[in-house]
C-alpha cells in the first residue's frame, strides 16, 4: 500500500528544487556573466599575481559548492525523516492539498519517478479523502445516491476544493445546486502534471468501476469539467468510446458535457511558455532560467495545442462550451488576445479563425467580466447548469 505523504515528504522536495533550480541557476547564471565581463575586460590581477577572472571564478566555485553541500545535506535529512513516516499528513488540511495539487501539476512525472508518495492518483474524493472503489467504500461516501451522476473534474494544479471558491458569497456550489435537483456531485481529483492522454485512460476505467459499484442502477451521467478538466474529460470519452457500445459501458450513460475555460485548441500562455524557453536558451546568461521553464510537466506542454479533431465526440451526448473574458463582450480585442487571462474565447469554443469546429451544434455560453477561475462558481453558469441537466 502507498505510504501517505507528509509534510517531511514536502519540505525534503522544496530542498532538492532550491538545489536543483535555485542554486544552480544562479551559479550558471553568474558563471556566463562573468565569462562575459571578463571576456571584454581581459585585465586586472589579483593577490600572488593571479588573474582576477581566476581568483573571482575559484571564490565563486567555493561559495557555491558550500550552499549546494549544504542544502543537499539538509534534503538527504530530511529525506531519511520522511521515510520514517514522521510529521504531519500533507493531506491533513486544505493548505496541504493546495500545496499538492500545485506541485503535481508542475512536475508531476517527476514525482510519480522519484518521489511516488508525492504523486497523486486518479481517484473519487469526498471529505478531503479518496472513496474506495468498492461496494461498501462507495455507499458510505454516498449515501444519498441518486441514479443521476455529475462529475467534476479540476483544471491544472487544481484539487476538488476548488469547486468551493465564492461559495462564501454566493451560498451554493455547482454541486450542491444540482445535489437539490436529484443529482449526485461527485468530485474527482487528478495529478495534472501527467499527460492529457494519461490522465483519459485513468479515468475512463475509474468511472467504469464507479459506474459498476455504484449504490443502485446509473441513469445519467453529466461530465463537468474546468480547464485541462475538460481535455482530460474528452479524452475518457474518447477511450471508453474505442471499446465500443454497450456491455455496461458507463459513456452509453452520459447525456452532457459541459467544459468551463478548457482549451480545446491550446493556450496561449503555454505556447508562450514554449517560445520563452527557447528564447531563453540562446544566450548562456539566460539559459538557467530558460532550464525552469521547460521543465514543465507533460500536462502543461499537452495545454500548447489542446486536443483537437483526433477525439471524436459522443454522438448521444449534448456538448455545452462556457468561454470567459475580462471584457464584457467576447469580441472586444482584449478579449480577442487575452480572453480569461489563459484561454481566448475562439479556444473554450473549439472554433478556430478558419471556420472549423469540433463541436457543431453545441451549445457556447460566454460569461463577460470574469478571469479563468471565475468559471468554478458563477451565478450565471449555476442558473446553466441547471437549465441544462433538467433538459432530457
Amino acid at each position: 500500500m502507498k505510504q501517505d505523504a507528509t509534510l517531511v515528504d514536502a519540505l525534503a522536495l522544496a530542498t532538492a528544487v532550491v538545489d536543483e533550480l535555485v542554486v544552480t541557476t544562479a551559479r550558471d547564471t553568474h558563471a556566463a556573466v562573468s565569462r562575459r565581463a571578463h571576456g571584454v575586460v581581459r585585465r586586472g590581477v589579483g593577490p600572488a599575481g593571479v588573474p582576477a577572472e581566476t581568483l573571482h571564478r575559484g571564490i565563486a566555485a567555493l561559495v557555491y559548492g558550500a550552499l549546494g553541500l549544504s542544502v543537499r545535506g539538509a534534503g538527504a535529512g530530511l529525506t531519511r525523516i520522511a521515510e520514517t513516516g514522521a510529521g504531519p499528513g500533507l493531506e491533513d488540511g486544505p493548505r496541504g492539498r493546495f500545496v499538492s495539487a500545485a506541485v503535481n501539476g508542475l512536475i508531476g512525472e517527476e514525482l510519480r519517478r522519484d518521489r511516488p508518495r508525492l504523486a497523486i492518483e486518479m481517484g473519487v474524493r469526498a471529505g478531503g479523502r479518496d472513496v474506495p472503489l468498492t461496494a461498501d467504500g462507495v455507499a458510505a461516501a454516498f449515501p444519498d445516491a441518486t441514479g443521476r451522476l455529475v462529475v467534476f473534474l479540476h483544471g491544472l494544479c487544481e484539487n476538488e476544493d476548488y469547486w468551493r471558491r465564492h461559495r462564501d458569497r454566493l451560498g451554493s456550489t455547482y454541486g450542491e445546486s444540482l445535489a437539490a435537483r436529484g443529482w449526485s456531485p461527485v468530485y474527482l481529483r487528478a495529478n495534472t502534471g501527467l499527460g492529457v492522454r494519461e490522465n483519459g485512460v485513468a479515468l475512463a476505467a475509474l468511472l467504469q468501476r464507479l459506474v459498476e459499484v455504484w449504490p443502485g442502477p446509473v441513469e445519467r451521467i453529466a461530465l463537468v469539467g474546468h480547464s485541462m478538466g475538460g481535455l482530460v474529460l474528452r479524452t475518457a470519452t474518447a477511450v471508453q468510446a474505442q471499446a465500443g457500445p454497450g456491455h455496461g459501458a458507463w459513456t452509453d450513460r452520459v447525456t452532457d458535457i459541459v467544459t468551463l475555460g478548457t482549451p480545446h485548441l491550446g493556450a496561449p500562455l503555454a505556447r508562450g511558455a514554449d517560445r520563452g524557453t527557447r528564447l531563453l536558451a540562446r544566450l548562456p546568461e539566460s539559459a538557467g532560467f530558460g532550464a525552469i521553464i521547460d521543465r514543465r510537466s507533460l500536462g502543461i506542454r499537452d495545454l500548447e495545442l489542446g486536443v483537437a479533431a483526433d477525439v471524436p465526440t459522443l454522438p448521444r451526448a449534448r456538448y455545452r462550451l462556457v468561454s470567459a473574458t475580462l471584457s464584457a463582450s467576447p469580441r472586444h480585442p482584449v478579449a480577442q488576445v487575452l480572453g480569461d487571462l489563459l484561454v481566448t474565447p475562439h479556444s473554450a469554443a473549439g472554433r478556430d479563425r478558419r471556420g472549423t469546429e469540433l463541436f457543431p451544434g453545441a451549445e457556447v455560453l460566454h460569461v463577460g467580466r470574469t478571469d479563468h477561475f471565475g468559471l468554478l462558481n458563477h451565478p450565471e453558469i449555476h442558473a446553466a447548469l441547471a437549465r441544462w441537466l433538467d433538459a432530457g
